[in-house]
């Protein structure tokens, strides 16, 4: 799905143009691109200026396309990919709950099998597996330095250190994948903090519960940091519409676009506390704060991280929000490991004109970080790149298998992250979006 607003964002004049995969056949899609029938792509368009749709169906009849092929995959493997999500988590529990594949094998004959139950605090998800890591790097310094804070002091007089606040950020943004019970046994009982509470929202037009995030502040009263952490896209949902996920509109109610972006005056009262967001799709979030006038909140915004970030939108989005958390010192930082896959998507060409903003915090394969603009090889794709991007993904599968004896035992690699790194020598970009790499980047990384 494509959506376009010509007039900006704050624009009155509300303009958009969608593409509706369902509104066509197999027959129209052939005849479209093959022969390039314009009336047949025209099927597929929705606008709010239907004198428009011929011509646009013509000038970007490849965007158009890819934009129709894109979202009937992901329709038709969308269940079957959830399927398959619900059955590697539960096998990935049942032998965790169980010691081993040996272990699962030696209770299965005793008939003393351990069944993993779904919500509760030792079920974990894909991405927990993958990272078992629960604790903070510099837990006791964090903690201490918040909780000794004077009440209404704020964040920026407390002395943090930069990489026990990215550490807590991205630990964050790996636990928003868990289950409410498992946040909650965390934060609590291994990161000393409160936990506020975990939300598992509605979106209206997916009709399930699709947006999860959860809340903690460094204690209960009086707080001096308030966290809130987005989940970003799981290894097995595919989906299109981050709009859609944050409640700011519909695709099957245009208007609701319009009603719920358009900037209106807002009162509210918050606590004297400062407030860092993490996870991929959390940049979204400020964005809607600065089109309902939220200038309370995001004063007392510490920083905004994204960690293998999708790019979201065009360039005028980029200047509309940088605008806002760049002053009076930047408070968004997109963190990019190396060859990650995700951070390269969608294309930024000129045809599909998404582009990144904000501070990119790279890092490569050795953990060395760079402040850019932009991270290499933007796009992903390339025959200069191939040979490089396997030979990095053949170093990290040897580094993997001696982490534990070269940085310690936190951070050797289990059998299953071991195996996604086998899995990715055919695609190097997937394995590197692993969220291995970035707890390791933060807590490694070399400026």
């Amino acid at each position: 799905m494509v959506m376009a607003s010509s007039t900006g964002i704050q624009g009155d004049d509300f303009r958009y143009l969608i593409v509706r995969p369902d509104k066509g056949g197999i027959w129209d899609v052939l005849k479209y691109s093959l022969r390039g029938d314009i009336e047949c792509g025209s099927k597929f368009l929705e606008s709010s200026d239907q004198g428009v749709v011929g011509g646009e169906a013509a000038d970007h009849r490849w965007i158009i396309l890819v934009s129709i092929v894109a979202c009937r995959i992901i329709h038709f493997l969308g269940k079957p990919m959830e399927l398959t999500g619900y059955g590697v988590d539960f096998f990935l529990s049942l032998l965790s709950q169980n010691g081993s594949l040996f272990g699962l094998f030696y209770n299965l004959l005793r008939g003393d099998i351990v069944i993993p139950k779904r919500g509760t605090e030792t079920f974990i998800s894909t991405i927990g597996h993958l990272d078992e890591r629960m604790d903070l790097y510099q837990a006791k310094n964090l903690v201490g330095d918040l909780h000794n804070s004077t009440p209404g002091e704020g964040i920026k007089n407390v002395e943090l250190d930069d990489r026990a606040t990215m550490d807590l950020c991205v630990m964050a943004s790996k636990l928003a994948y868990e289950n409410a019970e498992v946040v909650r046994n965390v934060v609590v009982h291994h990161w000393k903090m409160h936990f506020v509470d975990f939300y598992d929202c509605w979106d209206d037009y997916q009709k399930k519960k699709s947006t999860q995030v959860f809340l903690l502040c460094d204690k209960p009263k009086d707080a001096t940091l308030i966290l809130i952490s987005f989940r970003g896209t799981e290894p097995f949902d595919l989906h299109m519409g981050f709009l859609e996920a944050l409640g700011v509109g519909n695709r099957e109610d245009t208007a609701s676009f319009h009603y719920h972006l358009q900037k209106r005056s807002t009162k509210h009262c918050y606590p004297e506390a400062a407030e860092v967001e993490s996870s991929n799709e959390a940049i979204l979030f400020p964005i809607v704060l600065v089109l309902h006038d939220e200038t309370n909140l995001l004063q007392k915004l510490l920083g905004v991280y994204t960690f293998g970030q999708p790019r979201v939108g065009n360039k005028q989005l980029g200047r509309f929000i940088e605008a806002h958390l760049n002053h009076p010192v930047p408070k968004y930082f997109r963190v990019v490991y190396c060859n990650d896959l995700v951070p390269r998507l969608p294309y930024d060409d000129k045809t599909f004109l998404y582009k990144h903003f904000g501070v990119c915090l790279y890092y490569n394969s050795c953990f060395i970080e760079q402040k850019m603009d932009e991270e290499p090889n933007k796009n992903y794709f390339g025959i200069t790149h191939m040979i490089p991007e396997h030979l990095i993904a053949i170093w990290e599968l040897i580094r993997s298998l001696t982490m534990g004896y070269t940085h310690g035992p936190e951070y050797k690699e289990g059998w299953f992250s071991i195996f996604l790194r086998v899995l990715g020598l055919s695609m190097p970009g997937i394995a590197a979006h692993c969220s291995v790499n970035y707890v390791n980047s933060v807590r490694l990384g070399k400026s």
